[in-house]
């Protein structure tokens, strides 16, 4: 019990320090924590932790600031990036965390043809980017898709995902934080969703639930409410043996699955950690609302009604928009 009040007290002091500290990004601007919107010093809320250094060292710093070792068989859900001019997490980034972990890049087929439709073109594609010379790559939906049921879902009861995603104890999300055409941003969120999606998973999703074959294209706010409810199912599904971190970096307006994406024209701003995933992305918002160079990217988020994701997620039970700050520059 002793120990539990020193934790609790320790995570106060940390939170209320964090928001009378200034945070200063990647790219140099100096911001007070307390003109982020979801930013609290509640102790009951998730914590997400922040560092500006966007190095493979921050990376495993990141990483280890949540205090929980993931068991097992870990599986590491990124983006593989269409291309090689993608804004993909790029190997010599990441590769230091994996190697910790050592966990398995695990990955599902689109569902809109492009590079990465087939489990031989996806394959090809990720040795291409160079992340085969950093672990092993699992195509999840291979052998088809598994079910996984949500409770208190908004639009979705099932979700579907590849099959080899019960061959895992625990995952690793990690996340490249950028804008998305359909998605508005592509984060956590999206990244347990539409990411761990088969490519039958990934129709259902984005049709709001109502088919599994066919056009991607759906009603807009029936997908956001089903991108939500599938990222529950697989939150709720690894029962706590789940982490996130999103790399803050390379901020386009256009996502990874884009295989020419728009330049960024605003600055990199650091890496998040948490072990929620509706925190760590209201997080990023947060902070890039925040930046004063974030227009076109903001623009895109709100261009299609996307926050409401994240409203979905606080009713079906994803997790907190409210979190503590804690820093962990120098």
């Amino acid at each position: 019990m002793k120990r539990l009040f020193v934790a609790f007290l320790l995570i106060s002091l940390l939170c209320s320090s964090a928001l009378s500290e200034t945070l200063v990004t990647n790219g140099g601007v100096s911001l007070d924590p307390a003109v982020l919107p979801y930013c609290t010093d509640d102790p009951d809320v998730p914590v997400v932790y922040f560092i500006s250094d966007i190095s493979p060292e921050a990376l495993v710093t990141a990483y280890e600031a949540l205090g929980a070792k993931l068991p097992g068989k870990v599986g590491v859900k990124m983006s593989t990036g269409e291309s090689e001019r993608s804004n993909y997490l790029r190997p010599w980034l990441i590769a230091d965390l994996i190697h910790l972990l050592n966990g398995t890049i695990v990955e599902c087929n689109t569902a809109y043809g492009g590079s990465r439709a087939s489990t031989a073109m996806h394959r090809q594609q990720a040795k291409d980017n160079g992340l085969l010379d950093v672990a092993e790559l699992d195509i999840l939906d291979e052998e088809g898709s598994m079910e996984i049921p949500i409770e208190g879902g908004v639009r979705i009861s099932v979700d579907y995902v590849g099959s080899h995603f019960k061959n895992y104890d625990s995952y690793l999300v990690l996340s490249h934080f950028k804008g998305h055409a359909m998605a508005g941003f592509g984060g956590a969120i999206k990244n347990i969703s539409i990411g761990f999606g088969s490519s039958k998973g990934k129709v259902w999703i984005h049709s709001g639930g109502t088919k599994t074959s066919g056009s991607i294209w759906g009603q807009q706010d029936s997908f956001l409410e089903a991108m939500a409810d599938a990222a529950k199912g697989v939150n709720t599904y690894m029962g706590g043996n789940i982490l996130y971190i999103s790399v803050l970096n390379r901020l386009s307006v256009d996502c990874d699955c884009d295989g020419n994406p728009a330049e960024p024209d605003m600055h990199d701003i650091g890496i998040l950690a948490s072990t929620d995933p509706l925190a760590i992305d209201q997080a990023a918002i947060d902070l890039v609302y925040a930046m004063p160079d974030s227009g076109s990217l903001i623009r895109r988020i709100e261009r299609q009604n996307v926050l409401y994701v994240l409203e979905v997620g606080e009713i079906n039970g994803l997790g907190s928009r409210r979190y503590n700050l804690v820093i962990l520059d120098d």
